[in-house]
């Protein structure tokens, strides 16, 4: 089977879920990324010879077609030379930007939407409520139970609609925690709706009670700054440390020495909303108990009071009291751990998610 994996941007470190599609489908993946006269396939300098291209844009300039057309008649020929099977399209806007030349190239597509493509509605509204690519899809790919909800809502036949969770790489099954230090731990991007600025302002309440506490925040975004003034406002530059961008082995590392991972994750005010935090499923198959709130597709994988603990969307005062809970009984920290885990590996391994996908894309190849 040859894949078509359409992206808007080339390996993004926060999409390693797409990393996995792209790694992990069974067959021959050919990655593309990128917009326009921009977009490229990974590996390939051109997306068609330089002579044939050249006929092309002498074409485009008798019909005046311009730019636009020429870039859609290079993704069509090079779909077409590597005899493409299928089309895999991360995010559904990028399906909705591809819509025209997809069409025309007649291949089946399966769109998988991620998070904001479904729930900013300007993003919404741009692509015209995906009536277009509900239409021409075979199928529709939803990552949470409040997705699919509202991709339903939106018009996307039922008949068309899968549920299917992101699966965790295979190394957080190895994780081992220890538990061996009062250290709670943030990986994720700085954004509106992960809400970094909750999470350290309830650790402060935490802090009242055990001030040798400590906060990792892994990560990059728009909110970093504001986090790190923050911290220095409140004082906590002892207590809430800062690490960047970090690899897989580092955090892994991290995950095997704390007590539990954090995220307060909210609806931002445009609407954008999680699908289900990938971070997350790593921390609970790693053995950590989670504490995050009831947001998106986070209830889907996180059992409150059997996995991890949730709260209400920007209850500060109730995710401090679910962090004092694991520093305050250890074992139940590492109960919640172990079931975590045990519940991860069983119902959203990788392969399970992998296995679906591959499912989904053979039955849709003639």
């Amino acid at each position: 089977m040859n894949i078509a994996i359409f992206t808007p941007c080339q390996n993004p470190y926060s999409e390693t879920f797409i990393q996995a599609h792209k790694k992990g489908l069974k067959g021959t993946v050919f990655y593309y990324y990128g917009y326009g006269t921009q977009l490229k396939l990974e590996g390939v300098d051109r997306l068609m010879p330089l002579y044939l291209y050249k006929l092309h844009r002498i074409r485009a300039m008798f019909k005046k077609r311009g730019s636009a057309d020429l870039w859609k008649q290079c993704v069509l020929y090079s779909l077409s030379n590597n005899k493409i099977d299928v089309v895999l399209v991360e995010y559904g806007n990028h399906a909705h930007y591809l819509y025209s030349v997809l069409k025309e190239a007649k291949i089946p597509v399966v769109v998988h939407f991620h998070g904001y493509d479904a729930s900013v509605a300007t993003v919404i509204e741009s692509c015209k409520g995906y009536k277009a690519v509900f239409q021409f899809s075979r199928k529709i790919i939803a990552v949470s139970k409040v997705m699919e909800s509202r991709l339903l809502a939106m018009g996307c036949p039922k008949e068309k609609m899968v549920y299917n969770v992101y699966g965790p790489n295979r190394i957080f099954e190895s994780v081992m925690p220890k538990f061996s230090k009062k250290q709670f731990l943030s990986v994720g991007r700085f954004t509106d709706k992960k809400a970094p600025y909750y999470s350290i302002m309830a650790f402060q309440k935490v802090l009242q009670k055990y001030p040798e506490a400590t906060l990792l925040m892994a990560g990059n975004g728009v909110l970093l700054n504001v986090c790190k003034n923050l911290v220095k406002h409140l004082k906590l530059e002892n207590n809430v440390f800062f690490l960047g961008i970090i690899t897989p082995d580092k955090y892994v590392d991290l995950l095997s020495e704390s007590l539990a991972f954090v995220q307060h994750s909210i609806t931002a005010d445009n609407g954008d909303m999680e699908g289900t935090p990938l971070s997350v499923l790593e921390a609970s198959a790693a053995g950590l108990p989670v504490i995050s709130t009831c947001h998106a597709g986070i209830p889907d994988v996180v059992e409150h009071e059997k996995t991890g603990l949730l709260c209400q969307e920007h209850d500060v005062d109730g995710m401090a009291e679910n962090m004092l809970r694991v520093l305050e009984d250890l074992s139940y920290a590492k109960y919640l751990g172990k079931a975590g885990k045990e519940y991860i590996t069983c119902s959203f391994s990788l392969e399970r998610h992998l296995n679906q996908l591959e499912r989904i894309l053979k039955n849709e190849v003639k």
